[in-house]
Parts: structure tokens; sequence; C-alpha cells
């Protein structure tokens, strides 16, 4: 630990004062001074009155040997007195911490030092109910990266065991010692010391005359007083011409390399010293980084507001970083409202580029002061052919009952994305009443409301039709229901019982590896699996009573085949809902396989010879009928733009369903796909290539060469290819009728269906833009988090007790910072067709 110099300003060394620099080294406060004769000067031990070499003449030994004596255990009257003390030993904090100590401002002294930042950390966990895993979460870890005035402190997780009582100690902080033992000035080496300040990797020593030598930046070339005989200038204005701006080459290559580097203004903070680590690095704090960071952590991870004004986070922060400002609400607010905006112009650009048109879709959230919050999401495709998903709009609706408060909030969402006259579809995730859907209609992009019956108008979410019916099936065998639950929870509850109930079922050779977990009553996937896991134990409740005298029993055997036959079928309504709660998007296609099979079983167990099946499956098949019947033409329509399956699969599927009716179901599909392919007809076409030149100027094909030599110009031509399409387009097959009478594609695992019609975009130029759009529509008006919701989500008392403005803030920039941009998912379809 080289000394720290004086900070006055040094030119050259003739400016220097002559007066004997102040000793800084902490090995003073245990060592004193004795001359021993001319020239000579020795160091003297307070403690246990040993000496050691200090000044011969002109050199001079340093303080490693004396910093050893102390930190190491040479000293035994320093170590008895520690251990008098009842503390941990001091020498051992000063040794292990010497190189934290130069820079760290948590340290008075070597000796006293305040508490580390840990405590605090834990205190504010304690006292506001943060996550116990707040220091493994991305943002926090940001927020505190950026607090930190070096990475000396390192952020506990929550599978660290506890430290000491000082958390520094464990850290591996210890400085670099010379390795040669130093008791007298006789053993010393001649060779000079190893430099190693942070300078020097900036700048090189070059002698310029007798006993004279100046230091060289490395980069600007700029030279710089350093020894005059053996007076030596030290290293504090070199420090200064590169930690403060005054090399105009490092400060361009800070500002062009390090984001961490604040753009204007002087670096502040640099370290006195530095020892060289090859994974460590010196970062300087900028206070507007961390208030942007702090607006992330917040926005991503759903915090309050009011957290920057918490008496212990405020402590925490402080004690982090002294030199910051702690915010407050109104400035974290603003500071929130900042990242939104500035995510929205990169939204913003991304939409303007897309060539189709978007899909919405419109989920209703309650409140506790019964207003709503409509969500309003776009589903879109870019250029590339790539889906994505993004959050336009969260819209407050005073009176979310009314009939406008859809037709209100779609407008809204139109005027701040300029997206009048580009709206294919709109998904809502509730009923809403015929004056409603009249307005609602009038925003689609179609010249025609009424095409297709207004089908692109979907009223039914497909996850909040399966929630309502898994729902209703559970209200109907609640009672067996509770029966299960109790035995679960009696199990569950006590760990006794518990280890009673894995014996039996190792006794019993139960082969089953579920797991019995409560249910959370207001997911219905949980309820599955809690009874799906029961189920399959049920041998093990059976003889559970034969060694817990205190069990009560559990459900009789009708009741446990109950559960299984329930099983059975709320299995359909569970795997079809877990193709929503995935991170990417799905495309329309995907959902017609799963609802026609579900519909499929559903029509066949309502009309089972078993009395208890049919009265089980009946409620479910009548309301699943209403989904079916509002948006299998929709979804029909998706499938025949797979060039897997076509009209094929739908004649296939609609027969199974149908029987003798089929044929009727199956030409309204067919008429659907011709009348919506009419109304892509009429819309223009991209220029074909000979036009895109005509547009761009003349180019090398323009003119041409005929058989005299004489130039013919290229324009005539290409009105000639337009005559020839014009007179053949009469009487040749449309775009449609040719796709449908091509053979089908291989049904190969990993299909991107919107990959096939980017290749084929050419060869079906109208076709393919009419699939950009039916594939992109949304069934879904949920979270995938929220798709085994059995209820309408509620916005908290925290947010909705902001603006309306912050709150569409918060929402939109979560979403847009929290997922990248979604490449449509490519299903693997199961071709396992119930016969």
């Amino acid at each position: 630990m080289e000394p720290e110099y004086v900070d006055t300003p040094m030119t050259d060394v003739v400016t220097q004062p002559a007066k004997r620099r102040k000793k800084k080294s902490f090995v003073w406060e245990y060592f004193t001074i004795e001359n021993v004769g001319e020239g000579v000067r020795r160091a003297c031990c307070k403690q246990c009155k040993q000496s050691f070499a200090y000044i011969t003449g002109s050199k001079v030994v340093g303080t490693s040997h004396l910093k050893r004596h102390v930190a190491k255990g040479g000293c035994e009257d320093l170590s008895t007195l520690e251990s008098d003390t009842h503390h941990k030993p001091m020498a051992s904090l000063i040794y292990v911490n010497t190189r934290f100590l130069s820079f760290s401002p948590y340290f008075n002294s070597p000796i006293g030092f305040k508490p580390n930042p840990t405590p605090l950390l834990q205190e504010t966990v304690l006292d506001h109910a943060c996550r116990l895993h707040l220091g493994s979460v991305i943002g926090f870890s940001s927020v505190f990266r950026r607090l930190q005035l070096s990475r000396s402190f390192c952020l506990p997780h929550m599978e660290t065991p506890p430290m000491e009582s000082n958390a520094l100690v464990s850290i591996e902080m210890e400085p670099e010692y010379f390795d040669t033992p130093m008791n007298d000035v006789d053993t010393q080496p001649t060779k000079r010391r190893k430099k190693k300040s942070i300078v020097w990797e900036y700048f090189t020593i070059e002698t310029v005359g007798a006993g004279v030598r100046r230091a060289c930046c490395k980069q600007c070339k700029q030279s710089f007083a350093y020894s005059t005989g053996s007076k030596v200038a030290g290293t504090s204005h070199l420090k200064r011409h590169i930690g403060k701006g005054g090399c105009a080459v490092v400060l361009r290559n800070r500002e062009q390399h390090d984001p961490l580097t604040p753009k204007t203004g002087p670096i502040s903070h640099t370290p006195k010293r530095r020892y060289k680590s090859p994974t460590v690095s010196y970062s300087v704090f900028d206070p507007d980084m961390c208030r942007q960071e702090m607006a992330r952590m917040i926005i991503l991870h759903d915090y309050p507001l009011h957290m920057v004004e918490h008496t212990g986070f405020m402590a925490f922060v402080h004690n982090l970083q002294p030199s910051f400002n702690m915010v407050n609400f109104n400035t974290v607010q603003g500071d929130c409202v900042a990242t939104y905006l500035r995510e929205k112009q990169a939204v913003h650009k991304l939409i303007e580029g897309m060539p189709g048109r978007v899909c919405l879709t419109l989920d209703l959230w309650n409140s506790h002061h019964t207003t709503g919050y409509v969500f309003v999401t776009g589903q879109f495709i870019d250029s590339d052919w790539k889906i994505h998903k993004k959050l336009l709009n969260v819209v407050m609706e005073p009176y979310p009952e009314s009939d406008s408060a859809f037709s209100h909030a779609v407008s809204a969402c139109l005027s701040d994305w300029n997206l009048e006259g580009k709206v294919f579809s709109l998904t809502i995730n509730q009923p809403i009443s015929e004056i409603g859907l009249n307005s609602l209609r009038g925003l689609l992009s179609e010249k025609n409301p009424n095409i297709l019956n207004g089908q692109f108008l979907l009223t039914n979410c497909f996850a909040r039709s399966l929630s309502g019916i898994a729902q209703e099936a559970l209200k109907a065998v609640q009672e067996t229901v509770k029966k299960v639950r109790d035995c679960v929870k009696y199990v569950k509850t006590s760990e006794p019982v518990e280890e009673k109930f894995l014996a039996l079922k190792q006794q019993l050779q139960v082969l089953s590896a579920k797991t019995l977990l409560l249910d959370d009553q207001t997911q219905w996937n949980t309820t599955y699996e809690m009874l799906l896991a029961a189920s399959e134990l049920k041998e093990v409740f059976s003889c559970l009573d034969t060694i817990d005298t205190d069990y009560s029993g559990g459900p009789s055997v009708e009741e446990w085949k109950l559960v299984e036959n329930f099983c059975t079928y709320l299995k359909l309504l569970f795997n079809t809902a877990s193709l929503l709660t995935s991170s990417v998007v799905p495309t329309a296609n995907t959902f017609f396989h799963e609802a026609w099979k579900l519909q499929l079983e559903l029509t066949r167990a309502s009309t089972s010879e078993d009395h208890e099946i049919s009265t089980l499956t009946k409620p479910m098949l009548e309301s699943f009928d209403n989904y079916w019947k509002n948006s299998c033409l929709i979804l029909a329509i998706a499938v025949v733009m797979d060039p897997r399956f076509k009209m094929k699969l739908v004649d296939f599927s609609f027969t199974k369903i149908y029987g003798d009716e089929a044929a009727t179901y199956i030409k309204i599909v067919d008429e659907g796909v011709h009348e919506l392919f009419l109304e892509y007809v009429a819309l223009p076409l991209p220029l074909t290539p000979a036009f895109v030149e005509q547009v761009n100027g003349v180019t090398g094909d323009q003119k041409q060469e005929d058989g005299s030599g004489n130039l013919t110009n290229g324009l005539g031509l290409t009105d000639f290819d337009v005559y020839i399409m014009e007179s053949t387009s009469q009487q040749s097959k449309s775009e449609l009728d040719q796709y449908l009478e091509e053979s089908l594609l291989p049904r190969i695992h990993e299909f991107d269906v919107m990959g096939w019609w980017k290749l084929n975009k050419v060869k079906y130029p109208t076709l393919s833009k009419m699939a950009h759009d039916i594939l992109t529509i949304p069934v879904s008006t949920v979270s995938p988090r929220s798709v085994f919701d059995m209820g309408m989500n509620e916005m908290d008392r925290c947010r909705s007790s902001l603006r309306p403005e912050t709150v569409e803030a918060l929402f939109c920039a979560k979403d847009w910072l929290q997922f990248e941009p979604i490449e449509s998912m490519n299903f693997l379809v199961k071709m396992e067709f119930p016969i």
C-alpha cells in the first residue's frame, strides 16, 4: 500500500516545497521512528519495542515489512492486546481490507470502520417486506452496480450462507506485498520497487538529463515532471491528467467505449490508488444512469413508486453511495414516464414499417375504484414476416359497463398510433351489447363490415372460454373436489403424516411419480393437477386410515371413479390452454386443430351411454358450442392458409363433427375463403420488377438493340407484358384456385408457415397478403400468466391510485422492455385424429 502524496499540482520538480511529506500509512499508528546514527533511522514497534530498518541515507526501505509485522501476528504483544478486548483481530482486518481501505467510503480509519452495507440491505428487506430474492433480481442488481463506488462490495444472493460479523473479511482483497523479508537494511535488494499506481498504465518514464526523469503520456505525448535527483514529484498531477479530462485522447476513447462514463464534464471519484487485477475494473459513478436503472427496475418488477421514499431503502442507498442525491416520488414518476416515451419511439417506428394490417385485442381490468382499464394489444407482422405482439395502450374507462367503453379505447389507440384504416380484426374478452358491436365494426379496415358475417369481430376470447368451461365443470363436482382437497390438505399440512403417507406408498408399490400439491382455487389448472395426482394415489389414501387413526377416510370408490373421468375431459381443456402460455405467439391455424378435436370429443362424450359421463360433459359441450359457432369460420380459413392441410383438413374434421350435414358447413368455409380473397383482389398489388425499374428511372435493360441494330424503347415491351397479363387473366385460374389444387406439403415437424408464405409471395402476391393478415389474428386477449385465471384481472390499489398516464406508461414500458421481437411459433401438429 503506497502512501498518498500531497495533491499540490507539480508541473516541474523545482516548484515542490522542501518540507517533509506527511506520513499517511496506518502502520505509523503502531511504530515510531528513531535516529540511530548519521543518516540512519529505524522503525520501533510501540508494543513489543522491536526495531526494523527504515532509512539509510537517501534509501527508503518502505513499510511492507512493518505491515507484515502488524497484520500477520509478528507482534505478540499486539495479538495479546486484541484478544483481551474480545474483538476480531484488528490487524487481520487491516491486512484483509487493505486494498478496500484505499478508496472505500465506509472506513474512517484502518482501525475503526462504519458498518458495511449488508446489514442495511437486510434492514431494508425487513422494514418494507421486499422479496427475499431481491439481490438476484436483474433490475435491482443493475441499480446496485450503478450506485457502488467500487467492485469490492458484492451483492448477497439468497443461496449464499450468512457471513461473520464483517462481510468484507471473506472477500479476497489482499494487496500485493514484497515476498522478501526485511529485518535489516543490509538484506534489502537494490532493485527499484514495483510501480503499482494506476497512472503507469498511461505513462512512461523518460530520462532527460543527469538525475532528471519525466513522465510522458502514452496517448497525447505530453511530458510532466517526475523526479530530480532524490526528490520524487509523485503521481497526483498524473492522475489528474488522466482522470479529470486533461488528456483529450483518453477522454475521447472513454466516451466511445465505456457506457458508464459521463459524456461531458470531469470525472469524479478517481481513486488515489489501484492494484492491478485481471477481473476487476474500475467504473465511474454516473447519477443519471443510476436514475434510469432505478426507473427500469421499478417498471420491470412492479415495485411501488413510493419505495424511493421508504426509510430503509433511502438509508441503504445512502450508505451504498453517499454522493447520490436520492429521488422522491415525483422524480421517479417522471423518470418512468421518460423511459416509456423513449421506448415508444422504437415501437412507433416498428409499426410504421409494417406492410400489412394490425389485429387488436381488448382486455378489460377491474379496480376497487369501480373504474375499468382497457388493455389494447396489437399483433402484426413486420416486413421480414416476424410476428410482433405489443401492448399499445392502457385506457382508463370511468364507466366500463357502458356500450361505448371498448369503442372509446380503440379510437384512442388508433389516434395515438396513426392506425386509422389499418385494423383487420378485434378480439374481446367478454360479451358486449349489439350497440357496442356496431360501434366497433365501424372501426375495422374492411370496406364491408359484414364480410364473413362480421366474424372479424371476435367476441369470445379462447382462454376465457376454456376457463369458463372448466369453472362450470368444477361446480358440478364441487363436493367431490372438496373431499379430495381435504385429504390432500391433511397430508401436506403435517410432516409426520406426510412421512407416513410416503412410507405407505412405498409399501404398496404405487408407481405414480406425481407429487401432492394444494391447489390455488383462482387457477383451475392447479385444481386439475391436484385431482390428477390424488387419483393416481387413491390406493394410498384408501389405506391411510390403517396406520393413522386420526384420518377420517377419503372419497368413496364411486367418487374416485368420478374424479378419474373428470380429469380425462379436463385434460382436453388443459392441453389446449397450455398452448397459450408460451412466450412466443402461435399463428391462428394452430388452434383449429385443438378446437375441432375438443368439439368432437365433447360431442361424443355427451351422447355416451354412461349416464355419469354424459351428465358431466353436456354442460361443457354447451359452453364450448357458443365459442365454436362464433369462431370456427375464422379458424377454418386460417388452417386453409396452411399448405400442409388447406381445405382437406376442413373436409375431414367437419365430416367427423357434423356427419351428414358436413357438406353445408364445408361450403360455408369455401365460400368464405373466396369472398375474402375477392376483397384482397380489389386492393392494389405490390409493384412488379418491371414497374419498379420504371419508377426508379432508366436502366441498362430499358434500351435494347433489335435485330437491325436499332434501339427500341423498353417501355413498349412493358405495356405489351401488361396486355398479355390482362388478356390471359380472365381465362386462367385465380391464385386461390391454383393454391388449393396443388398437392399438400409433407407434414414435417417444425414447419414455419410464415416462412413458407414469405418464400412464395412472388408466386402468390395477392394470396400472401391475405395469409399475412389471417394468420396473425389472435384468439386470446390475456397474457400467458393469466390463461388459467377463473376471474377477471383487477388493478392493484397502488397502480389504480396513480394518474392514468402513469399507469399506461408503467404497463406499456414493462411489456416493451421485457419481451424481444417474437418469432412465430413452430408447433408440432399431432395428426392423431379420433376415429
